[in-house]
């Protein structure tokens, strides 16, 4: 599966640095990228719709995938609560010569990039702090109190691995760091 054309794009942060607001942005100017659709076991929000958002399935159903060895990586992320990128889905978007967009958690990126050192680019969006992080959380208001501090531990740990990543870029203002995220993937794709 590794093959040298087969290139791909992975963008990880904590919850809430502004990853998925970047892959957006990007994902709107550059038909040649594709979004790799994760699977979850969480259910769908608002309108969110199956293989579109997320692949969404049972407990069961992902385990199933975890010993048909269907993954490229797979995480509990939190108790109970199973995501992951399938083989099947970077294999779908190759077979339509686009380059897939990875949006995943950062265990998860540090697998996938195991897996494809030289044929991945890794991106770690950083936030200005971890105070700032807290405030962007809290302001979508999808957190209790017990959520938002788990969320911030976790982003306070996550933050600790971003020198595993190929490129750092620091979200303190959205469009600089989309322009950034951009150059970096472009400079990429050329080579």
């Amino acid at each position: 599966m590794n093959e040298p054309n087969k290139k791909l794009i992975i963008i990880t942060a904590p919850s809430g640095a502004g990853k998925t607001s970047i892959t957006r942005y990007l994902l709107a100017k550059y038909s040649n990228l594709s979004f790799s659709i994760s699977a979850a076991t969480r259910l769908p929000r608002g309108d969110e719709k199956n293989g579109v958002e997320y692949y969404f399935l049972s407990v069961e159903e992902f385990q199933d995938k975890i010993q048909e060895n269907a993954f490229v990586e797979w995480e509990m992320v939190y108790e109970g609560k199973y995501y992951g990128t399938l083989k099947s889905e970077l294999e779908r978007i190759w077979s339509h010569g686009k380059t897939p967009m990875l949006d995943i958690d950062v265990k998860g990126a540090i697998h996938v990039q195991q897996q494809f050192p030289h044929t991945s680019l890794s991106i770690f969006i950083e936030p200005p702090s971890v105070d700032e992080l807290r405030k962007r959380l809290d302001s979508r208001g999808t957190e209790t109190a017990e959520s938002l501090q788990t969320r911030v531990n976790k982003a306070s740990y996550e933050i600790s691995f971003k020198y595993h990543f190929d490129k750092i870029i620091l979200n303190d203002n959205l469009d600089k760091a989309c322009k950034e995220t951009e150059e970096a993937i472009m400079e990429f794709l050329k080579g």
